[in-house]
């Protein structure tokens, strides 16, 4: 499944009620959630559970750029057990449990899901959808979520879009999802940075004040000043 500029990522918070769906999960989907934090220098250990050998290669690579500003070290390996555990489902749009969240999940189950990448993704939109997942999976949430945000939603253009394909989503998913903010001490915050990847593309028809965000396909000054404050080397 191709990627299309209306898909959005949801960013579990929970642990599901049961092992069986995902029912009763938060979802939210750059500031870094305190309690979802792993430890400075943490070995996150990582494993595919589908994907050619060469979609593979690129995401591992594209994730590891992540070591570049946080002293955290991603371990691809090819057993479980794992932290992180990456399926290709198509349909099943892309997500990521949220930093350390991902431990509760029961094996063989997956922690994060690139709905819509296969081996004719091209390389903007593969980095795009891999650094903003794996910037959930060490603890960030979204960028327009962020208490120190202030956008001036047009609720009702943005619930019209939501609530349709192909995202098709429920009110209380999109109050999580767009409205919704954290609160102040529950998580590492800088002001709200529009080039962020963890910020949503949010055309000017959704804002009331203009403001606007693209499709980010790379990680911003502001995402490597923050992260490398949440995980110090």
């Amino acid at each position: 499944m191709a990627e299309n500029p209306k898909h959005y990522c949801m960013c579990l918070t929970g642990a599901p009620k049961t092992s069986a769906d995902k029912a009763g999960v938060s979802f939210t989907k750059a500031a870094v959630l305190k309690e979802a934090m792993w430890d400075d220098g943490a070995l996150i250990t990582c494993r595919f559970l589908g994907g050619s050998a060469a979609l593979q290669a690129r995401v591992r690579a594209v994730a590891k750029e992540w070591e570049d500003v946080a002293n955290l070290t991603l371990d691809f390996r090819t057993a479980g057990p794992t932290d992180i555990r990456i399926a290709f489902v198509q349909g099943n749009g892309s997500w990521s449990y949220l930093g350390t969240v991902c431990r509760q999940i029961p094996e063989p189950r997956e922690t994060m899901n690139y709905g819509w990448l296969d081996d004719g993704s091209s390389e903007d939109v593969l980095r795009r959808v891999v650094l903003h997942e794996f910037g959930h999976a060490l603890g960030l949430i979204h960028e327009h979520q962020n208490p120190l945000g202030g956008i001036k939603w047009n609720r009702d253009a943005v619930i019209a879009d939501l609530s349709g394909p192909p995202n098709n989503w429920d009110l209380a998913t999109i109050e999580n999802n767009m409205f919704r903010h954290y609160p102040d001490n529950t998580v590492i915050a800088s002001p709200v940075d529009s080039l962020s990847i963890m910020m949503y593309p949010i055309p000017k028809a959704w804002t009331l004040d203009g403001f606007s965000a693209g499709m980010n396909s790379e990680l911003s000054k502001t995402d490597k000043q923050l992260v490398s404050q949440a995980y110090p080397k």
